[in-house]
């Protein structure tokens, strides 16, 4: 899974690395049999001691997504890593075009997997401008086969099912909203089927018929909608709205490298102030658009924003809050990029130099808080305690136009500083701050 860039190495907390880089041909010549001896071993089952949606219990689950072929230290990558490790084997991903749908789906190998026990992520590529839309027909699929499950389940009981069938038809009708509730009761449906459909005999055998062919939909399934800034922000914007707006329970990844990556560095509505981006080569002349704010309008809609180097915990909230929030939800997570112009062996450290210096802000937005008379957002970023002007001098992106435009970087960078303070007390205020 080794793409060379180091920064696993770089961010790892241990006081003795657990981690060191060493030439390939010497990790190769020596661990190869190690990584055939790993790949055999079992599972270890660690959720009495360490919860799954932490830090350290998350990191004991199986990645369902490996050996993507992303650039060397890719900001994005570690996001879809983590949310499959959470959800992978009840998921299903609509992934927009661009540097996702590239290292997601590169031919002749595809870098979403499956765990021992045959269970990955479904995956599917479409187009820039209806990615939102593919998504919601999956989930619209899913919603549909899922009503005629529970109508023959209905009927199967009905019908006079009765013993082990009928306890664990029961049990599913209660718990198919819940994760691990339908996955529990599922597998005592599927367990129970065969021998009741053998003993069944004309509409109850029908009915049984039925669930058997309609069981992988049994399992609450996770819909996911993976996407970059170019698209959410701009091309596919407005089905990505339509989306958020249908009140379906949809999760959205947004991966914000601020910049159409995959096409070579345009800029879209995500660039900032004074960023040197193909089509604003002499910086931006506009704000960022903030998708977070406007999907937050809705009332209905869980949005956070997140950024993995400055705030682990948070990230991991956010993505456990989302996925269990029964509606749409968006999540906008901060990726650095090789066309950031920095070092990516550091891009979880430049993560969070950018938090730091109120570049980029964290919050939820949970609709259920409201629900209980509670404030639904939480600002979880603190006050910046680093240099604004430093943080963006540290970036290629920014510095260069120091150098081809001395005219207009300073002005260009103190309006950024300026609209960055401006978000960060207009969340202050929503936070009640």
């Amino acid at each position: 899974d080794c793409t060379g860039c180091a920064s696993c190495a770089n961010v790892c907390p241990a006081k003795e690395k657990a981690l060191k880089m060493v030439p390939l041909e010497q990790a190769v010549k020596n661990d190869e049999k190690n990584w055939e001896y790993t790949t055999k071993l079992p599972t270890p089952d660690v959720s009495a001691k360490f919860k799954p949606d932490s830090i350290k219990g998350s990191q004991f689950k199986k990645p369902l997504f490996e050996f993507s072929g992303a650039c060397a230290g890719c900001g994005e990558t570690p996001y879809v890593k983590l949310i499959t490790q959470l959800f992978g084997d009840r998921m299903v991903v609509a992934n927009a075009t661009g540097c996702s749908s590239i290292y997601g789906g590169s031919a002749p190998t595809c870098p979403y997997t499956k765990n021992a026990e045959g269970h990955g992520p479904a995956w599917a590529n479409s187009l820039f401008e209806d990615n939102a839309e593919y998504g919601y027909g999956m989930n619209l699929a899913y919603k549909a086969r899922k009503e005629k499950l529970i109508a023959d389940v209905n009927a199967a009981l009905a019908a006079g099912a009765d013993g082990v069938i009928k306890t664990a038809l029961t049990e599913w009708l209660e718990n198919n909203n819940t994760a691990e509730g339908s996955k529990k009761a599922a597998e005592a449906v599927k367990a129970a089927l065969p021998a009741a459909i053998k003993a069944a005999k004309g509409e109850l055998k029908e009915a049984l018929k039925a669930i058997k062919d309609s069981e992988d939909v049994l399992v609450k399934k996770s819909i996911w909608i993976f996407g970059g800034d170019g698209w959410a922000y701009d091309i596919g914007y407005g089905g990505l709205d339509h989306v958020l707006a249908s009140g379906e329970d949809v999760n959205v990844l947004v991966v914000d490298t601020e910049v159409y990556s995959n096409t070579g560095g345009q800029s879209s509505k995500s660039t900032p102030t004074g960023s040197v981006a193909k089509f604003a080569a002499s910086g931006k002349r506009t704000k960022k658009k903030d998708l977070g704010m406007m999907a937050m309008s809705y009332g209905y809609v869980y949005v956070a924003q997140v950024a993995m180097g400055a705030n682990q915990s948070q990230v991991l909230k956010a993505i456990a809050e989302a996925e269990a929030y029964p509606g749409p939800s968006l999540i906008i997570a901060y990726a650095t990029c090789i066309n950031h112009g920095i070092d990516m062996s550091n891009g979880q450290a430049e993560m969070k130099k950018a938090v730091e210096a109120g570049y980029w802000q964290l919050y939820r937005y949970n609709p259920e808080l409201a629900e209980q008379g509670k404030n639904p957002f939480t600002l979880d970023s603190k006050d910046p305690t680093g240099n604004y002007q430093e943080f963006i001098s540290g970036e290629t992106r920014y510095k260069s136009l120091a150098k081809t435009h001395p005219e207009i970087a300073q002005q260009l960078f103190e309006r950024a500083e300026i609209e960055a303070k401006q978000r960060l007390e207009t969340y202050k205020a929503k936070a009640g701050k």
